[in-house]
């Protein structure tokens, strides 16, 4: 199994517990984009909004840069990555776990038949 920081699994999977911030992140994935451009299309103020991204950004999944007053957030999807994999090897274990079920009921029943017949 692969070695993964608890800490930055921590904070990815607590960041996209949201679903503002999945949605933030959405649009960030078709490129980079303002903070007031990411504001517009959520029912909240854009002090609100500057929290869902300072969590996203602790998270590490987006980089923020100035020019001058204006602050454009661009996705960094390392983190996503890593979640991804760490998911991909619980999934990888429940479907062994799964086969050798199918495999064991089959066995079951097969069993079940022939003493049934006799």
């Amino acid at each position: 199994m692969v070695k993964y920081s608890q800490n930055s699994l921590d904070r990815t999977f607590a960041a996209l517990a949201d679903p503002t911030r999945r949605r933030i992140l959405a649009h960030l994935a078709r490129g980079s984009r303002r903070v007031t451009h990411l504001a517009r299309p959520h029912d909240m103020s854009l002090p609100a909004v500057s929290k869902h991204l300072r969590v996203l950004e602790k998270a590490g999944l987006l980089r923020r840069r100035r020019y001058g007053r204006v602050h454009e957030m661009e996705l960094d999807a390392k983190p996503l990555k890593q979640a991804a994999q760490w998911v991909e090897e619980y999934r990888k274990f429940w479907e062994g776990s799964l086969d050798r079920l199918a495999a064991y009921l089959e066995k079951e029943r097969k069993t079940s038949r022939r003493k049934g017949r006799k």
